[in-house]
């Protein structure tokens, strides 16, 4: 049984996962575990002294997932572990403290507490249970606290909200008591943009201006726009926080703030939102692409398509507020609107031109793609990406079906339908397995293109 020290995945049989293939076999289902509970117990949540992340709680989850045998999880394993700090010793003196509110608050942001942090949420769960503890730190109405925590969960290219997307998914609640700790390490510097721009969106719909915008027509607004577009510059050590929010805070406020979810939308019509939100992540991410170069994806757009996925397991949960659903869909589109701004706004393809320059190679079934996805040897970046990529198709499949006649502005706020899902899945596959480097980054620059080798002339994807 899984406790908030011991990770013990379900039978199989029992899985309730978002998105997994049939036939997981209870060998691959107790490896992952073992490895897990290792990972659990051996190492720190940054492998560096720069703050870089530990992946392999989402890479052995999504690699499960995946139908992943017993020995590529074991390579996978290896393969990451090798690079791994080992876990500082908790703080026995500062442990009992930390119910504490004003203790709490000063060991926060510190990478050093992170096994302190740890065990104390492992023994809050155990006394409390996962959803009540989430509920009081993360999600609780009205309270600094609640809010600073739910700030440091988007912090890191939003790492610590995907490893509680893992957690929460898979129902273990040692990997959400690790998702706990590791937001209580990180940053929050975001915290002035996220509650500027509710601040702001509560006053439009208060004032009757909460009209509904299309996040694809935001996107457009942000590249038409030459303030935002220009705010970031490529040696920008972060291009969120000095270029962005240091360059053009009032114009990305008065824009992010223009998203909003009403206090009275329902369950459907908030499922409804979060099918728009995956969409557009996966067209932004999927559609910047360089006409003249090799398809190479975007490594910081892809944690927003990586993180997406969860949002369709958050929004089921009944234990969480409608409220807090609607902020964490709102906070996630705010944030995908900031990020897209600060990495140059590159030119977003026409959903048919991508299809275009996929060439061939968009054929294969989700089935051959996650076979040789699994077996990429990387820390799960690409493996995560091909999975979002299907969670979207079925998310998306109720709200944008090909050739459907819907709303007005349907198509605009679903631009990736029907089959395109899985040539995107090959396209990730066929790039990160191509020659030069697997991602770009911050693909709106120049710069970022410089080591992709340019695609033959009327040649292939590739």
């Amino acid at each position: 049984m899984a406790t908030s020290s011991k990770i013990q995945l379900p039978p199989p049989a029992q899985l309730d996962a978002q998105v997994f293939l049939p036939g997981i076999t209870q060998e691959s289902a107790d490896k992952t575990s073992e490895l897990l509970q290792e990972n659990h117990e051996k190492h720190h949540i940054f492998f560096n002294q720069s703050g870089f992340h530990n992946h392999i709680v989402h890479h052995l989850l999504t690699l499960h997932a995946l139908r992943a045998s017993p020995h590529s999880l074991q390579t996978a394993y290896t393969n990451n572990a090798s690079y791994q700090r080992p876990v500082l010793p908790t703080s026995t003196s500062t442990l009992p403290s930390l119910h504490d509110p004003a203790t709490f608050s000063s060991h926060l942001g510190s990478e050093r507490h992170y096994a302190t942090f740890l065990a104390f949420f492992q023994r809050e769960i155990a006394a409390r249970g996962w959803q009540s503890v989430l509920n009081s730190y993360v999600f609780q109405d009205d309270d600094p606290r609640a809010d600073d925590m739910l700030v440091r969960m988007f912090a890191g290219f939003l790492h610590p909200i995907i490893h509680l997307g893992f957690g929460v998914e898979f129902a273990q609640p040692a990997v959400i008591a690790e998702a706990l700790a590791q937001a209580a390490v990180h940053e929050v510097w975001l915290k002035p943009f996220f509650l500027e721009a509710e601040a702001r969106a509560a006053v439009k719909q208060a004032e009757g201006e909460g009209e509904r915008v299309p996040i694809v027509r935001l996107l457009g607004e942000i590249r038409a726009d030459e303030k935002l577009r220009g705010a970031a510059r490529f040696d920008d050590a972060n291009k969120v926080r000095d270029g962005i929010l240091a360059r053009a805070p009032e114009a990305m406020l008065s824009l992010a703030s223009r998203y909003h979810i009403p206090p009275t939308t329902t369950q459907e019509e908030l499922e409804e939102r979060n099918a728009e939100m995956v969409n557009a992540a996966a067209y932004f991410t999927t559609a910047a692409l360089r006409r003249d170069k090799v398809a190479k994806f975007d490594f910081f757009f892809m944690h927003c398509v990586n993180l997406s996925t969860f949002f369709a397991v958050f929004l089921r949960q009944e234990w969480l507020s409608m409220r807090a659903k609607r902020r964490l869909l709102e906070w996630k589109v705010r944030l995908d609107l900031a990020l897209y701004a600060s990495r140059g706004a590159p030119e977003l393809l026409a959903v048919e031109e991508v299809r275009r320059l996929a060439g061939e190679g968009g054929g294969s079934s989700w089935e051959d793609v996650c076979a040789r996805i699994v077996e990429f040897a990387d820390d799960g970046h690409a493996s995560k990406f091909v999975r979002a990529l299907m969670g979207g198709e079925g998310v998306c499949r109720k709200f944008a079906t090909e050739g459907a006649e819907g709303e007005k502005g349907n198509e605009e706020m679903f631009p990736i339908r029907g089959d395109m899902w899985r040539v995107l899945g090959n396209m990730v596959v066929d790039s990160v397995e191509a020659s030069g480097p697997t991602w770009v980054r911050s693909c709106g620059f120049e710069e970022a293109w410089r080591d992709v080798p340019d695609r033959e002339e009327g040649g292939s994807k590739l």
